[in-house]
């Protein structure tokens, strides 16, 4: 009864969409390729839906199957609500035509037009190629984002200090190694005076980072070192473990990764850097989301420190600075952030549009965001998830440079 729904609505596209075809042209052999093709691409995601185990977490045939998904779907919705609408106009028309006697056809609604057809063909194909441009070129389009940020409080020796900043790496989900060594370059290329990585390292498994330890064991490391936290990802919670023992097992693991690639990670700790006569302190939190994991504690975390102290804080998921850290009286200056991943899916033109669907459940989505002199910044995700792509909002590598004074820019 639960598939009822579902076949229903798919029937009801899969007809509008043919109608599209067929108003376009009668060549036989072109109607029934594109009806096979139809049809073997529902075989495929229905056997993959009655046989994947969803206990079973995300790998490469479910992020194929995600992709041709959407990839076949979205279009085809699209071409439906167009006709559907074409539907509605005949139908009134009929009506008028009749109410006036001037119907002398032989059936009550007018003939499709041809050219409703090509308009509607040529709009779905914006999403379809939007799509297939995200799975084959922009998963791996990534981009550096430099930003620099004024504090009139910023330590006198930390004056045009610079931070590289990277997040949600997500390796079970990368298929291009040549990418994946050109994006660790950029890192490298930026020189940066810190590293820091907000979470995500994996989807589920530490043996997803195997095949790429070396590679990024090869983030250069900087005068003030690389440092780490984790995400809601890397806890396991998206899977069914035989017992806990194999699911603590993968976790601490996972934990371990980060010691592999030369990463310090903060569970819950703050760690302070020196530079000449001044202190700069980097927080680092476990994972504390609003509709995730909680166990990040920011109190703990905080250990010794004062609201004098500068504090740079990580913190895997956003909705912790709106929920608490923007509101804490310990003054966090700089919290880093992911995640969001922008949803994998967007516009952005600087300085004239910036919307994504995560907008509407995330207030800080992506990029900087201030309040009362407190700042968070959140970075778009280096790798992806679920959807094996991205539209609109590229891979990303930040750069901050921190200097003082009180104008952002």
């Amino acid at each position: 009864m639960r598939w009822l729904i579902p076949l229903l609505l798919i029937s009801i596209v899969e007809i509008y969409s043919f109608q599209v075809v067929k108003t376009i042209t009668k060549t036989k052999i072109f109607l029934w390729v594109y009806v096979l093709i139809s049809l073997a691409i529902i075989a495929y995601v229905v056997y993959f839906l009655m046989s994947h185990d969803r206990g079973s977490g995300q790998n490469k045939q479910s992020l194929f199957t995600i992709g041709l998904l959407l990839i076949t779907l979205i279009p085809k919705v699209v071409l439906t609500l167009i006709l559907f609408g074409e539907d509605v106009f005949r139908f009134f028309e009929a009506v008028l035509l009749r109410f006036v006697g001037n119907n002398d056809g032989d059936y009550f609604l007018p003939n499709r037009r041809r050219f409703v057809s090509q308009i509607a063909l040529g709009i779905a194909a914006v999403p379809f190629l939007s799509l297939l441009y995200g799975m084959t070129i922009g998963k791996y389009n990534f981009k550096v984002i430099k930003q620099t940020l004024f504090f009139p409080d910023l330590p006198e020796d930390f004056e045009d200090m610079t931070i590289t900043h990277i997040s949600d790496i997500h390796s079970g989900s990368f298929d291009n190694t040549e990418k994946i060594q050109y994006a660790i370059d950029l890192i490298n290329e930026q020189n940066s005076d810190l590293v820091l990585f907000t979470g995500d390292i994996v989807n589920t498994h530490a043996k997803e980072m195997n095949p790429w330890i070396d590679t990024f064991k090869g983030i250069h490391n900087p005068k003030f070192g690389k440092y780490s936290v984790l995400g809601n990802h890397d806890y396991g919670e998206y899977f069914e473990w035989d017992s806990k023992e194999e699911k603590a097992a993968n976790f601490e693991a996972i934990k371990d990764i980060h010691q592999q690639i030369d990463f310090r990670l903060l569970l819950n700790e703050n760690i302070k850097l020196k530079k000449g006569a001044s202190e700069l302190v980097i927080v680092g939190v476990e994972n504390w989301g609003k509709h995730f994991k909680k166990v990040g504690d920011l109190k703990t975390a905080s250990e010794g420190l004062s609201k004098e102290d500068f504090k740079i804080l990580m913190s895997h998921d956003p909705s912790h600075w709106d929920s608490e850290v923007q509101h804490d009286e310990n003054h966090y200056h700089l919290t880093l952030s992911g995640h969001t991943h922008g949803f994998q899916f967007g516009i952005e033109i600087p300085g004239w549009l910036k919307w994504s669907p995560v907008q509407y459940v995330y207030k800080q989505w992506a990029g900087l965001y201030e309040n009362a002199g407190r700042y968070i910044y959140v970075n778009r995700g280096f790798g992806f998830h679920a959807y094996p792509g991205r539209v609109g909002i590229m891979p990303e590598i930040t750069v901050l440079k921190l200097k003082r004074t009180q104008k952002v820019v």
